[in-house]
């Protein structure tokens, strides 16, 4: 897989697919140490053209041609080391640090069956297979031995029971004030005072919720994901007990 980047510049409006970031130098010859945002190793081990966006560069700033002369794999890094042409001393390699590498959205390469490019998958719906309930939007995938979706929860929040048991009885939504009006009237008198103040809680409780939007990292794998349909936008997931409720 490998994720969709900016556009290059406004007149050419050329998008491109980020394949790997530069991490390091290696070395006193110029190889960098690239780690790799894409599945594709030929891209880090083929001779050939890539593009490079250095970080001070304007985010929508058009990449420059480098070629890639050789790389290979560092065993259990998810990283390659990279020879780049006019790269030829440790400092021209350490200027290039945290520098992406890229190439043309056009160059994709042949997929096999089940694999994925990572921007056809972002802003998929994820499903809920057996009940077709909406669990969200995939707004990343993350690599960490094997791929995860990220998904951006949708407006219902799954970990929020519908109603809440306190020490006197069941406290509903629609029970909790809306105002720090009604909220300070029944805080006013005793009879009431103790409710109010869990009413009060509750509804900070929710607030905090409400805050910061919620996202769930589902292992992309078969046997959770059965279904991927990137022509509809659409991904059914199987998730075993448990994997929902870490929401």
């Amino acid at each position: 897989m490998e994720s969709k980047s900016d556009k290059a510049s406004a007149t050419e409006a050329q998008e491109w697919l980020l394949i790997g970031r530069i991490v390091g130098a290696h070395g006193l010859n110029g190889h960098v140490k690239v780690f790799a945002e894409s599945d594709f190793p030929e891209r880090f081990t083929q001779a050939g053209d890539r593009w490079l966006q250095k970080p001070n560069d304007e985010p929508n700033g058009e990449p420059i041609r480098v070629r890639l002369t050789s790389g290979r794999y560092l065993d259990g890094k998810n990283q390659y080391l990279v020879k780049l042409e006019g790269i030829d001393h440790r400092d021209q390699a350490e200027d290039l640090r945290q520098a992406r590498l890229m190439v043309p959205e056009g160059d994709r390469l042949s997929l096999e069956p089940g694999e994925f490019h990572v921007s056809d998958l972002i802003g998929s719906t994820v499903v809920m297979q057996s009940t077709q309930f909406i669990l969200g939007t995939v707004t990343d995938v993350f690599t960490t031995g094997h791929d995860m979706l990220e998904v951006l929860l949708a407006d219902q929040d799954l970990a929020e029971p519908a109603a809440e048991n306190t020490a006197e009885g069941t406290t509903d939504a629609a029970q909790v004030p809306t105002s720090l009006e009604e909220i300070s009237a029944e805080i006013a008198h005793p009879s009431t005072r103790a409710k109010a103040v869990k009413k009060l809680k509750l509804q900070a409780r929710r607030k905090q919720k409400k805050k910061a939007p919620k996202t769930l990292l589902i292992p992309f794998v078969e046997e959770i994901v059965p279904v991927v349909d990137v022509a509809a936008g659409r991904i059914e997931i199987t998730p075993p007990p448990g994997l929902i409720d870490l929401a």
